[in-house]
């Protein structure tokens, strides 16, 4: 199974320790800001259980992310196949981290790793990123890693309750050309 390494992180595998930061982090009302509400503990285990399986079967998705430097379990960060219900295709990036863990540039950090294997590994030619129009922070991020908005790929998120929360917004980056 491929472990990615960046200068302070570590992006593997979830180990039965994440279980409680993580069921922690998706039970606070203030990480969920831009998600239609919490999850439950079980709602939040059944999720490990998804990107553990999708790791095992591709070798890559949601790693887990700790920091190098403590062993710090911080949230989860990677790429995985755009969701079938969405208007979009492709393989999308993605973070999700404790709050204890925003304003370090682990978001960054991370997505640059997942990204670089995408683009390095698995030879994509495109990754996209996609998050709620509201959600300003995780779109800072994705400029930060020369990801680019087009309006026109914007979308109401069919997943998503009517509401604030489903104006969707597309950010891509193409493989950068070698040579």
């Amino acid at each position: 199974m491929r472990m990615l390494r960046t200068e302070r992180l570590v992006l593997r595998e979830w180990r039965e320790s994440d279980l409680g930061p993580w069921a922690a982090l998706n039970a606070d009302p203030q990480v969920r800001e831009h998600f239609p509400g919490v999850l439950s503990r079980a709602e939040s285990d059944a999720s490990v259980a998804r990107f553990q399986r999708d790791l095992e079967a591709r070798g890559w998705g949601w790693w887990a992310v700790e920091v190098r430097a403590t062993g710090e379990f911080v949230g989860f960060a990677g790429l995985d196949p755009v969701e079938e219900e969405l208007p979009v295709t492709g393989v999308e990036a993605g973070w999700r981290l404790a709050r204890s863990a925003w304003g370090h540039g682990y978001a960054t950090e991370a997505g640059r790793a997942a990204l670089g294997f995408g683009f390095e590994s698995l030879g994509l030619p495109e990754v996209v990123a996609i998050t709620t129009a509201t959600n300003l922070p995780s779109q800072a991020v994705m400029r930060r890693l020369g990801m680019a908005h087009d309006p026109a790929d914007d979308f109401e998120d069919p997943t998503v309750p009517p509401g604030p929360l489903r104006p969707s917004v597309v950010y891509r980056r193409r493989r950068p050309l070698s040579g």
